[in-house]
């Protein structure tokens, strides 16, 4: 009997373990909604997000975008 219930968990064990997705370089991990303390930064796939501590998450102090350079029509030289 105690040879059955051996058997049992290490069979079932490995069934009921999900694979967890990494994301972020492999600092997030992939999840329909995430948790207290996590952002979300970018998409894993349709249906979740990759979930990353803010501590790995780069600051955008810096934009790329100056005031004006996007979106408006260039001016002509008053030359």
């Amino acid at each position: 009997m105690k040879l059955l219930l051996l058997v049992l968990t290490v069979i079932l064990t490995p069934a009921q373990a999900t694979k967890v997705m990494k994301c972020w370089g492999s600092l997030g991990i992939c999840r329909t909604t995430c948790e207290e303390g996590e952002v979300f930064y970018i998409l894993c796939n349709a249906e979740a997000q990759c979930c990353v501590n803010p501590k790995y998450v780069p600051d955008n102090t810096k934009s790329s975008n100056s005031a004006g350079s996007l979106g408006s029509p260039l001016q002509p030289d008053s030359s």
